[in-house]
């Protein structure tokens, strides 16, 4: 359903205004927070590159939070745990991990490039408001420049 927007009063046009606003907000946060997942995805796909054969054995720090580390040993190069969910992890293989990453990363993306338009028609829909308004309050003004300049 198409609405003429110079059809609406002024508190109507505040109010889809508002509205669009919220969208827009809601939209701009869904992006962002699709953005930090995928950048978790593509580190923990890029920090598999340090599995190879030369490195086992070798020594290594290991996360227990985010500020504090242990010292241990990088036993297996082969085989990783996978966070995928609500608490479950799997046992994977490299490259089965890489794949399992790829696909998440390639999933938000896409999700993200759903959002995007969306976004983009919100946001000109707001212009559009803000455009009426500003013409409506021209009128306003005008209408009462003249009204007073009659009533002198």
């Amino acid at each position: 359903m198409a609405v003429n927007l110079t059809e609406l009063s002024l508190p109507q046009l505040e109010g889809l205004k508002t509205q669009l606003e919220q969208e827009t907000e809601f939209l701009s946060s869904s992006i962002a927070q699709l953005k930090v997942v995928q950048t978790k995805y593509v580190e923990a796909k890029d920090s598999l590159n340090v599995l190879k054969k030369s490195n086992e054995g070798k020594e290594l720090l290991v996360p227990l939070t985010s500020s504090m580390y242990v010292p241990g040993t990088l036993n297996d190069v082969e085989h990783v745990l996978v966070d995928v969910g609500t608490g479950y992890f799997v046992e994977k293989n490299v490259e089965d991990s890489k794949e399992f990453f790829k696909r998440k990363i390639d999933f938000l993306t896409k999700q993200i490039e759903k959002i995007q338009p969306a976004l983009q028609e919100k946001h000109a829909m707001k212009q559009a408001v803000v455009e009426v308004m500003n013409m409506k309050l021209q009128q306003l003004h005008s209408q009462q420049t003249s009204q007073s300049g009659t009533t002198k």
